[in-house]
């Protein structure tokens, strides 16, 4: 039992601190510079819209203001049935907001398997409704797209966290910010922020439709073609950490499952050598769907040696039975988390951990059954906002 409780450990260890150190070393000692270069190509924004409506119009003058050329900068909006959402949309119609509107709703990934084959600029630039786009998002992933090996540049998410809870998912998201830095800079990301993304037109793969992550689906293809995926830390989208456990663990149940679609219909991407990115993707992706097990079995074998009268057992199992009481306390009293730094960290860990449990079980019963879901929109912090 000992060695199925180290094991657990190690394997846990390395999942959530092995593979970033791995990462940093080889950013440090074997980088992959980027030739960045400022140009202004033909761009179109991609805008996917169930609900929203009431931030809608505010989205549209968001995206007009961008700092990029208008004649170059065209948004198109497709509105998967929605109603109101379509009714705003088409009072903004113009030469720059081209207006599609699908009247029954069919999901997000088959509004885009639809909606990618009208486009003709060389550039596609992903957005989503709720979060705000820095003026000079466009540019910047333009920039990094004119590095002729790289095919894909992810953006970066700005958080600003409104409880104690929300502050311990953006301590996390800063965590998985930096694991994205370093794998940009030795290579590839293994999967871009949906809210805030950008490809080339040409290495776009179709996308099926009941798809839950297309912003994993499509970079994978663009990887698997030969091309980067990078990390722009310049192109910022901002948007607000979620506020209660329950609210985070929706989406990332929704998340997670996600992830057992893709390895269901690319088994390829768990196979080291049968995708480039493989490797990657389990020390970042794979490995977090079994760290909860390994979590259960860490505890399951501490308790049964902490049982047979090891001293030494005995303590871990107390450090285990504290940190998981702590991870209780800050998820039933966001007050606390949001006193107590090692309490917040512990409660955002274990609520990812417990998504990860549910997310299985959500995709083995319904692994078609996956409509795009809204998130609650609020005011959306401006670039200036406390990091």
């Amino acid at each position: 039992m000992s060695v199925v409780f180290w094991l657990s450990l190690a394997a846990i260890g390395f999942t959530y601190a092995g593979y970033p150190v791995l990462m940093a070393a080889l950013a440090r000692w074997r980088p992959l510079p980027l030739h960045w270069q400022a140009q202004t190509p033909a761009m179109d924004v991609v805008l996917v819209v169930h609900g929203g409506a009431d931030a809608l119009a505010a989205k549209l003058e968001n995206l007009l203001a961008l700092d990029y050329p208008a004649d170059a900068l065209t948004i198109h909006v497709f509105c998967d049935g929605c109603p109101a959402s379509a009714a705003v949309a088409q009072r903004h119609a113009s030469a720059r907001i081209k207006v599609t509107v699908f009247p029954q709703r069919r999901g997000k990934s088959a509004c885009l398997g639809d909606a990618l084959p009208t486009l003709s600029a060389p550039l596609v630039m992903f957005n989503d409704v709720r979060q705000r786009t820095d003026a000079g998002a466009a540019k910047a992933l333009a920039a990094a797209l004119a590095d002729p090996t790289v095919g894909a540049a992810s953006g970066e998410l700005v958080l600003q966290a409104d409880s104690g809870f929300g502050q311990g998912v953006d301590a996390y998201w800063r965590y998985e910010k930096f694991i994205r830095r370093m794998e940009s800079r030795s290579g590839s990301i293994v999967g871009v922020t949906g809210a805030i993304y950008a490809a080339r037109r040409e290495l776009i793969p179709t996308v099926p439709a009941g798809l839950i992550l297309d912003d994993m689906w499509i970079p994978l293809a663009i990887a698997q073609r030969g091309a980067r995926v990078v990390f722009v830390s310049d192109a910022l989208a901002f948007d607000r950490a979620s506020a209660d456990a329950a609210a985070e663990q929706r989406r990332k149940r929704r998340t997670l499952a996600g992830n057992f679609q893709l390895i269901h219909r690319q088994p390829a991407l768990a196979i080291p050598g049968a995708h480039p990115l493989a490797w990657r993707l389990w020390g970042h992706k794979w490995s977090r769907l079994l760290a909860p097990w390994l979590l259960l079995l860490a505890l399951l074998g501490n308790l049964w040696l902490a049982i047979a009268g090891s001293a030494f057992y005995q303590a871990l199992l107390a450090l285990q039975l504290v940190a998981y009481l702590a991870a209780w306390l800050g998820l039933r009293r966001p007050a606390l988390a949001s006193r107590h730094a090692a309490v917040r960290l512990a409660s955002a860990f274990v609520s990812l951990n417990a998504s990860a449990m549910w997310a299985l079980l959500d995709y083995l019963r319904n692994p078609q059954g996956f409509l795009w879901q809204t998130t609650p929109i609020k005011d959306v912090p401006s670039r200036d906002m406390p990091q």
